[in-house]
């Protein structure tokens, strides 16, 4: 029997719409999640935030242990592989038996966190509507337009392509293989259960206006879905980029070149990885990188390359 409690604080109106669920801290050290929660729950309370239809539930810490050590992880990434296993070995399994229902009992996730270092808030979607085999979604138009306005300008989707491209690679070279299940977290279980989600980079770790953009965030979600009578939120969302290829670290020396962060205009032709012999591996095309990783270990990723959306903004 699992000793872990997860908090969750429901609203429903009685009336029909859609059930919202609000998640903070899958990763423990990310604490705008809990933050901008508290606030939202004291606004609904007094009436501040008045609900007019459907349901909204707020999960404000969804890895107790980790949040408790103020880390990353309990003991695994929560959001990799997330799934229900009927014999959990860590924490993170037992984590999954109780987040996978909650999240299969609502329609829409909006998933805080914030980042490491430096760099501008994003929002994470997820692909194109698609039947492929990788990450098949119908909708897709609905998440896309919940995405572009939650408050930030720059949106990034791909993540599960690229990801497959990282886990090729990395077989290619010679490491051992990863299950594609490790690219799944709760907005690719949600779009996998029926329903769709987006996380919400609020900005670094440290800053704290991150709260601030993950509350800012939450009543635009609230708005754009109707749950509220506020006026629709405009989009906000000036740039959008795709993931398109990674690149992993072969051995031990290799490193991200330059001081690109996520989302950062990166030309063709510029030097953005040396090998630790030396050689320059080149930007392709005209595009991003995400997640530049500056201390990479052998087999992980040193950095995803994205290159321009073709998805509209307006």
């Amino acid at each position: 029997m699992s000793d872990i409690v997860l908090e969750t604080i429901r609203f429903t109106t009685g009336r029909s719409g859609p059930r919202l669920l609000v998640v903070g801290a899958v990763h423990g050290n990310e604490t705008c999640g809990p933050q901008a929660i508290a606030r939202a729950l004291a606004e609904i309370r007094s009436g501040r935030i008045a609900l007019n239809r459907g349901e909204v539930t707020f999960l404000p810490v969804a890895n107790p242990q980790a949040f408790r050590q103020h880390t990353r992880e309990g003991e695994r990434n929560l959001n990799r592989d997330l799934r229900e296993r009927p014999i959990p070995s860590d924490n993170e399994d037992r984590l999954g038996n109780l987040l996978c229902p909650i999240l299969r009992a609502h329609d829409v996730l909006l998933d805080l966190h914030s980042f490491t270092g430096p760099g501008q808030p994003f929002v994470f979607a997820g692909p194109l509507a698609n039947k492929g085999p990788v990450e098949p979604f119908a909708q897709a138009e609905a998440e896309w337009a919940l995405a572009i306005r939650l408050g930030v300008k720059l949106a990034i989707h791909g993540w599960l392509d690229g990801y497959d491209r990282y886990l090729a690679e990395r077989t290619r070279l010679g490491f051992q293989p990863l299950s594609p299940m490790e690219g799944v977290g709760t907005t690719e279980y949600m779009r996998f259960a029926g329903g769709y989600g987006v996380t919400l980079e609020c900005g670094t770790h440290d800053d704290p206006s991150a709260a601030d953009i993950g509350h800012a965030g939450i009543l635009a979600a609230l708005a754009h879905l109707r749950l509220t009578e506020d006026p629709v939120p405009p989009i906000t969302v000036r740039r959008a980029i795709r993931i398109t290829d990674a690149l992993v670290c072969e051995r031990d020396g290799d490193r991200v070149e330059g001081d690109w962060l996520t989302g950062d205009p990166v030309p063709a032709g510029a030097v953005i990885v040396r090998r630790a012999g030396g050689s320059p591996v080149t930007m392709p095309e005209d595009g991003c990188l995400v997640f530049p990783n500056r201390s990479p270990a052998p087999g992980q990723p040193l950095c995803y390359l994205a290159a321009p959306s073709e998805r509209p903004l307006a």
